[in-house]
C-alpha cells in the first residue's frame, strides 16, 4: 500500500521523535570521558575528587530516573496523549543537561542525572507506543529500531565531544538538541488510535491521512487496503442491555485484561525480552571497557577506546536497521542471542586461562574481538529490537500499560546488575561472572526461538492470531 511517497510524512515523524533519543543517548555517554576530569586533583567539584563509590551512584541514577520516568509517561501518554507527553519529555532532559555545569558536588550530579534519566524513561516507554500506532505495516520494523539507532548515536556523541571538549562544554552543546526537538516535533499530529480512544474518529482519519500522504485526495480514490485501516479506526457499537460492555470498553485497564490468554502472553514474551535485553549482561559490561582493552595489552586511550565501543554499537544498530525488514525480528534475536554468548564464551575462556597461570599473550586480541563481536550482534538484535517486538504483540488496549510495567522490570533490572556486577566479580572471578552471562544469552535464543512470534509485515490482528 504504501509507496516510498506515501511513506515519507512516517519518517519523518520516526526522525523528529527521536531527535531527544540522541540527546538521551549523549547523557548515558556523558559519564566516560567526564568522569575522567571530575576524577582528577583538579576535579571542578568544590568537594573535590568524584570517588569511584560516587561514580558509581551518579552512572546509576540515570536508572533509577528511567523508572521514575516511565512511569510518569506512561501515565501522561494515556491522559494527555503520545504527542503531548512526548513534548513534555524535554523539560527533564533540558534540565538534566543545563544542571551538570553548576553541579558542585556529588549530589547535584545525581540529582541531574536522575532528572536527565526520567526523560530516558519516557523516551523508551512512548516512543515506541507512538510509532507502532503511526507506522504502516510494511515499514514498521525500521521506523521501530530508529530509536536505539538514534540512542547508540547519541553515546557516540557524546565519547566524541567529549574528547575535544570538557564535561561542561558537552553539556551545553548537547541540551540544545532539546530545543531542536521540540522545533521538529511540534507539527506532528496526535496518533490515529490514541484519537479513536478518546473518540475523535474525524481527527483520527486526519492523522491517518497525515502519516499516509494522502490528505488531499478524497476517500474513494484510496486503495481498498487504506480504505479498510480507515474503517478499522472507527469505532464499533457493541449492543448491551446494561451498557456494561460498552463502559468496560473505556474504563481503565484491568488485571482481568492481562489474564485473558493471547493478552497474557503477549505481556510474558514481553517480560521475557526485556528481562533477557539486561541479563545478557551487554550492557553492564559496558563499564569494563576499559578493562577488557587494558587486559588486552591495548594502547588505545580510555576516551579512544569509548569512541571505538560507541562506533561498534552504532555500526551494529545500522545492520538491524538494514536487515529487520528483510530477515524480520525473530531470526535477527536468535542470531544475537547466540553470538552475544558466542563472544562472552571467548572472552570468559581467555580470562580464566590466564587465572589458571596459561601463557596466553599471543592471543592478547581475544578480549577486544570477543567484546567488539559481542557489541556488534548485541546492537543487531537483543539490545535493540526488544522494544520494537513489544510495542508490536502487545493488543491496543493494554499496550500502554504493559510497556510501563516491562519497562519497569527493565530498569530494575538494569540497576541490579550494575550494582551487582562488582560483587559478581569478586566471588566468581571476571571469568565466572562472564560465563554467567554467556549462559542467560544462551538461554535468551532457546527462550525466543520457541515464545517470540514473527511479526514483520503483520497486523496487530495476525499477530495476536499466531500467539
Amino acid at each position: 500500500m504504501s509507496s516510498a511517497g506515501g511513506d515519507k510524512y512516517q519518517y519523518l515523524a520516526a526522525i523528529s521523535v527521536n531527535i531527544i533519543t540522541i540527546s538521551y543517548g549523549a547523557f548515558c555517554g556523558w559519564p566516560s570521558a567526564s568522569f575522567l576530569e571530575l576524577s582528577a586533583e583538579d576535579s571542578p567539584l568544590e568537594t573535590g575528587p568524584l570517588s569511584p563509590k560516587d561514580q558509581g551512584w551518579v552512572a546509576s541514577n540515570i536508572c533509577t530516573g528511567g523508572l521514575f520516568g516511565t512511569l510518569l509517561f506512561t501515565w501522561l501518554s494515556e491522559k494527555i496523549g503520545r504527542r503531548q507527553s512526548l513534548l513534555w519529555m524535554a523539560l527533564p532532559n533540558l534540565l538534566g543537561w543545563v544542571m551538570i555545569p553548576f553541579a558542585r558536588n556529588p549530589m547535584h550530579l545525581n540529582i541531574a542525572r536522575f532528572i536527565g534519566g526520567a526523560a530516558g524513561g519516557g523516551c523508551f516507554t512512548v516512543i515506541p507506543i507512538y510509532v507502532a500506532e503511526l507506522a504502516s505495516d510494511n515499514i514498521r520494523g525500521v521506523l521501530g529500531v530508529f530509536l536505539v539507532l538514534t540512542c547508540n548515536a547519541g553515546v557516540l556523541l557524546a565519547f566524541i565531544l567529549g574528547y575535544y571538549f570538557n564535561y561542561a562544554q558537552v553539556c551545553w552543546i548537547v541540551s540544545t538538541l532539546s530545543f531542536v526537538f521540540v522545533g521538529c516535533f511540534w507539527f506532528m499530529p496526535e496518533t490515529p488510535q490514541y484519537l479513536v480512544k478518546i473518540n475523535k474518529t474525524e481527527e483520527a482519519e486526519h492523522s491517518l491521512r497525515y502519516y499516509r500522504n494522502i490528505r488531499s485526495n478524497p476517500a474513494k480514490e484510496l486503495s481498498e487496503e487504506l480504505q479498510f485501516e480507515l474503517q478499522k479506526l472507527k469505532p464499533t457499537e457493541k449492543p448491551s442491555a446494561d451498557g456494561e460492555e460498552i463502559e468496560a470498553e473505556t474504563t481503565g485497564v484491568t488485571w482481568r485484561d492481562f489474564a485473558e490468554g493471547k493478552n497474557r502472553k503477549a505481556f510474558l514474551i514481553g517480560i521475557g525480552l526485556i528481562s533477557f535485553n539486561q541479563l545478557c549482561g551487554c550492557f553492564a559490561m559496558l563499564i569494563y571497557t576499559a578493562v577488557i582493552f587494558q587486559q588486552a595489552g591495548s594502547s588505545l586511550s580510555p576516551t579512544v577506546a569509548a569512541i571505538v565501543v560507541g562506533a561498534i554499537q552504532l555500526l551494529g544498530t545500522y545492520a538491524s536497521y538494514v536487515l529487520v525488514e528483510r530477515l524480520g525480528r525473530k531470526i535477527l534475536l536468535v542470531v544475537s542471542a547466540v553470538g552475544i554468548g558466542l563472544g562472552q564464551s571467548a572472552m570468559a575462556t581467555y580470562s580464566y586461562l590466564q587465572v589458571l597461570g596459561i601463557d596466553v599473550t599471543s592471543f592478547g586480541w581475544v578480549p577486544i574481538a570477543g567484546f567488539s563481536f559481542m557489541l556488534f550482534v548485541a546492537a543487531c538484535g537483543l539490545l535493540s529490537l526488544p522494544f520494537l517486538v513489544i510495542s508490536e504483540i502487545m493488543p491496543q488496549k493494554i499496550r500502554s500499560t504493559a510497556m510501563m510495567i516491562t519497562m519497569t522490570v527493565l530498569w530494575v533490572i538494569s540497576t541490579c546488575t550494575i550494582k551487582m556486577m562488582p560483587i559478581f566479580t569478586e566471588t566468581m572471578g571476571m571469568h565466572g561472572t562472564v560465563y554467567m552471562f554467556a549462559s542467560l544469552s544462551f538461554a535468551a535464543a532457546v527462550f525466543i526461538a520457541i515464545f517470540v512470534p514473527e511479526t514483520k509485515g503483520k497486523t496487530i490482528e495476525a499477530i495476536m492470531a499466531s500467539l
